[in-house]
């Protein structure tokens, strides 16, 4: 794949983990794993038809959709409040998932309280998903930018939401294996090239340093080696990027990290999209179903904003 296809193809795999996910969200594992998934399916938990998205892409799009028109903070966080609040980049037309600190980040930028540097929660009950199930437009946006300026943009698209260090490390390393990905790394490669990264990188700042205890998992290098016993799949930020990477380190193509990802239960459309990302980026959608692909609400117009996306990173 060259760089154009790894880019759409981790934006649509990760679209099509939070698809699958929507559906069966807060199953328990015990449940599905008399009913698995095995296929994209609708009319589940919140009752919407096959191939609708949640949260997590309404994000990634509208992120994509600021980034296309350059990088300015204050921008995303108008269009993220365009979709939590006007309904814009939903699936069916409004709102039916969304986190409370998102929500409430949120308001405080609509009412005009804080800029969006300074809008998002920063509390250690402020360490859900929310910001890492959107970050992977940044990721692809920012790769080719130094390792300082790179992680940077990341923790600060993170705070509009999520300003906690720990969710912005969550981000980081996360951006960082997407970063060696793109290269065209072996995927165990990619990923230890990230943890060294990373662990250079945070240990190094006292406000991140104090939080590495956190990510002693991932950074030990030996999150494919732990069982499915080991691994929560919760809405806790370190839970979701555990499970993401172990289901894309331990799966061969994009469908299985998929479907692995949703079967793990709870948070099930978040750990899909996170999961999505690395697949798409390192297998490409050649195995995916066309009809998932097809069935994705919204496709013809996603395509517009990805196809503009990708020109808008080639041309910096």
């Amino acid at each position: 794949m060259d760089l154009a296809s790894r880019m759409k193809s981790a934006i649509f795999a990760g679209i099509v983990g939070d698809a699958l996910g929507v559906p069966v969200e807060h199953s328990t594992r015990q449940e599905l794993s008399l009913c698995a998934v095995k296929n994209l399916l609708g009319y589940g938990r919140y009752d919407q038809p096959e191939g609708t998205w949640s949260d997590d892409t309404s994000m990634v799009l509208c992120t994509m959709e600021s980034l296309s028109r350059g990088y300015d903070l204050e921008d995303i966080a108008k269009v993220f409040c365009g979709w939590l609040f006007d309904g814009k980049w939903t699936a069916t037309g409004y709102v039916f998932d969304s986190g409370l600190t998102t929500f409430m980040a949120l308001e405080r930028y609509r009412a005009g309280k804080e800029k969006a540097r300074q809008c998002g929660c920063r509390t250690d009950d402020d360490n859900g998903n929310g910001s890492l199930m959107r970050i992977l437009p940044a990721a692809l946006c920012f790769h080719t930018a130094p390792i300082e300026p790179f992680l940077e943009a990341i923790h600060d698209i993170s705070a509009i939401t999520h300003a906690h260090p720990r969710s912005k490390c969550a981000c980081g390393v996360y951006s960082l294996l997407v970063r060696h990905l793109l290269t065209g790394r072996d995927k165990a490669e990619a990923y230890r090239a990230a943890v060294a990264d990373a662990s250079d990188y945070y240990a190094a700042r006292e406000a991140f340093a104090m939080e590495m205890a956190h990510f002693s998992r991932v950074l030990s290098g030996r999150i494919p080696e732990l069982s499915e016993d080991d691994i929560s799949s919760s809405g806790y930020v370190v839970d979701t990027l555990e499970a993401a990477l172990w289901c894309f380190l331990r799966f061969g193509n994009t469908k299985d990290v998929l479907l692995a990802a949703v079967n793990l239960g709870l948070d099930t459309d978040t750990t899909g999209m996170v999961a999505g990302g690395l697949a798409g980026t390192c297998y490409g959608l050649g195995d995916l179903p066309e009809a998932w692909l097809e069935s994705v609400a919204r496709k013809a117009e996603i395509d517009q904003v990805v196809e503009s996306f990708v020109a808008s990173v080639g041309s910096r």
